[in-house]
């Protein structure tokens, strides 16, 4: 074999080198990408000539040092029916509603990250005992319904879209916020009957769920599709994934550093 097809020790070093600080930084199949094991270690692929003409943009459609970051759409996948979701794209927007101090739940795309997660193990349950018997809970216990999440949340999208056909005679996507406001206002006060035993789902309780989920979806990493362009993390000051602190942990005042997602 000739010099120049062996994996030389000192190609070795450096290799291991770069992906020490892949680790650091959270990705050490990032520290390998690119390294040619036939010793070709210093080649530049035709993408990295793009980039530099593209401004620096990443693979993500964001930019080095966390200035801008998007995740690319993607379908739904729980819920196929354009009506629930807008139904649920706007109970989360009241919930978590646009201010001047940044976008609200809809805009950060908080219902695809519910989107994700009840159709993932969360919305089947699977990690936890789903037999009977069934009991209305206390306040102090957790999830004590013989349906799954993801069964309980249409059901709760159901009887969204029914009161607000009772009442305002149209879609609760559709209606004003006051009365979206109204409508929710119930649920989270248990007054919505849901057409079944309370061992099997309340109102009451749909809300909590949802409003968790909200929250969840506005401030998630961005690689669930909620949080999106780290929107939540900025008005939380929240720097995400930061590869180190070294430079501003000694720091007496307080420093604004631009989040970075997990997987920059």
């Amino acid at each position: 074999m000739s010099e120049e097809k062996q994996f030389s020790r000192r190609d070795f070093l450096k290799t291991t080198g770069v992906a020490t600080g892949g680790i650091i930084g959270g990705s050490l199949l990032g520290g390998l990408i690119g390294f040619n094991l036939d010793g070709d270690s210093n080649n530049k692929s035709k993408d990295s000539g793009d980039n530099e003409g593209n401004g620096g943009q990443d693979e993500h459609g964001g930019h080095g040092g966390g200035g801008s970051f998007d995740v690319p759409d993607r379908g739904r996948i729980f819920f196929e029916n354009d009506s629930d979701f807008a139904t649920i794209e706007a109970a989360m927007e009241r919930i978590f509603p646009e201010t001047d101090v940044g976008p609200g739940a809809k805009e950060l795309g908080a219902a695809y990250f519910l989107d994700g997660q009840l159709a993932g193990a969360y919305g089947f349950n699977s990690k936890e005992y789903m037999q009977g018997p069934f009991y209305e809970g206390l306040p102090t216990q957790g999830y004590q319904s013989n349906l799954n999440r993801g069964e309980y949340f249409r059901l709760g999208i159901k009887k969204l879209q029914d009161e607000a056909q009772d009442r305002f005679e149209e879609s609760f996507s559709n209606i004003d916020e006051d009365k979206q406001d109204e409508i929710l206002q119930d649920f989270q006060d248990d007054k919505v009957d849901f057409g079944v035993p309370k061992s099997t789902a309340t109102s009451g309780y749909f809300f909590t769920m949802l409003r968790s989920a909200t929250l969840e979806g506005a401030y998630c990493d961005p690689i669930y599709h909620g949080n999106r362009n780290m929107e939540g993390w900025k008005m939380k000051q929240f720097p995400g994934h930061q590869h180190s602190y070294l430079d501003v942990i000694d720091a007496d005042e307080f420093k604004e550093i631009d989040p970075l997602p997990n997987f920059s």
